[in-house]
């Protein structure tokens, strides 16, 4: 059975949440405190992360970054408040999935959770698929065993990073706008969010461009958005 980790400071909040995980066929571990829950997180094996913004001990901007500056992809849904918008937008930029905003419909908290599951699902499932690579000068993207290449160095991207290269280096000549960017990598509608994207197309640049100033595979569309260059 597929156990979901609940971060939590409030214990209403995280044994509400608990209940209807449980409801809808999860086990769950409950923390509530920072610390703990990133040592959780590091040690145990989850199917999916529902993370408050506000904890003691670590918060759970820290939380996140660190899980995946250790590579930990485990989906995760992150919990904020209202007067914290400029940490959602943190958040959603250092590798949260998603994030629900207090108060929150429990009810679409678990639509939330089955919505980021299949799309993870689908991602899993077309690692056992047939090999795909694309490949153009001085760029190497092998997407099955998530190896990207440039200039013949490996790079090493985040889960949201390596999502967004595939998008466009899937479609090249294409142009997407931010909003669509977002809708696509992330899943859902995060309109107001979109300068999220100009933070991962720099951090992409600065990791595949021989010079971000002036990029070759990462195009710039102006007054529209991004596409990767067509051969």
């Amino acid at each position: 059975m597929s156990k979901i980790l609940i971060i939590e400071d409030d214990i209403d909040i995280a044994e509400l949440v608990s209940i209807h995980m449980i409801d809808t066929g999860f086990e769950t571990e409950k923390v509530h405190d920072g610390k703990e829950g990133l040592i959780r997180a590091l040690e145990g094996t989850y199917e999916l992360i529902i993370l408050d913004l506000k904890l003691p001990g670590m918060d759970g901007l820290e939380i996140c970054k660190k899980l995946r500056m250790e590579k930990i992809n485990t989906p995760i849904i992150m919990l904020t408040s209202k007067s914290e918008e400029i940490d959602r937008v943190l958040g959603l930029e250092i590798g949260a999935d998603d994030y629900m905003t207090k108060p929150f419909s429990i009810r679409e908290l678990v639509a939330r959770v089955k919505t980021v599951l299949r799309r993870g699902k689908r991602e899993n499932d077309s690692d056992h698929g047939p090999d795909k690579v694309l490949q153009q000068d001085n760029f190497y993207l092998h997407i099955t065993k998530r190896i990207v290449k440039s200039y013949d160095q490996q790079v090493e991207l985040s889960p949201k990073e390596f999502d967004m290269l595939v998008l466009l280096a899937s479609n090249p000549g294409k142009t997407y706008s931010r909003l669509n960017l977002l809708n696509q990598v992330w899943g859902v509608d995060f309109e107001g969010f979109e300068h999220t994207v100009n933070s991962h197309i720099n951090r992409l640049r600065s990791k595949i461009e021989k010079n971000m100033n002036e990029p070759e595979f990462i195009l710039t569309t102006w007054g529209v958005g991004y596409k990767f260059k067509d051969e």
